[in-house]
C-alpha cells in the first residue's frame, strides 16, 4: 500500500509541527495533496479507471475548501504551505 502508518507520521510530523497533530489544516492539506499525486500517476497508467478519476475529483474538491478557508483566516500560513506543496491556484 503506498501509504502506510510510517508515511502518514512522517508527512503530519513535517506540516502539522507532530505526528499526533493530525487536525491542522496544513497537514491535511499536505495528505491531500500526497494522495491526489499517487491518484494522478495511476490515472496516466489507467485512462479509463473512472471511479479513480471521481476519487480526485473529490480530494482536490476536499483540498481546495481547505485551502480556501485557510485564505480566508490565516494569508501568511496559506502562502507558505502554497508554497512549500507546489500548489498553484
Amino acid at each position: 500500500m503506498y501509504l502506510t502508518k510510517e508515511v502518514k507520521a512522517e508527512i503530519f510530523a513535517k506540516h502539522g509541527g507532530e505526528a499526533a497533530n493530525t487536525g491542522k489544516s496544513e497537514s491535511q492539506i499536505a495528505l491531500f495533496t500526497f494522495r491526489i499525486n499517487h491518484l494522478t500517476e495511476h490515472l496516466k497508467k489507467n485512462r479509463h479507471d473512472y471511479n479513480t478519476e471521481r476519487s480526485l475529483v473529490k480530494l482536490v474538491g476536499k483540498r481546495r475548501s481547505l485551502l480556501d478557508y485557510l485564505k480566508k483566516t490565516e494569508i501568511n500560513r496559506y502562502r507558505e504551505i502554497i508554497k512549500e506543496l507546489n500548489i498553484r491556484k
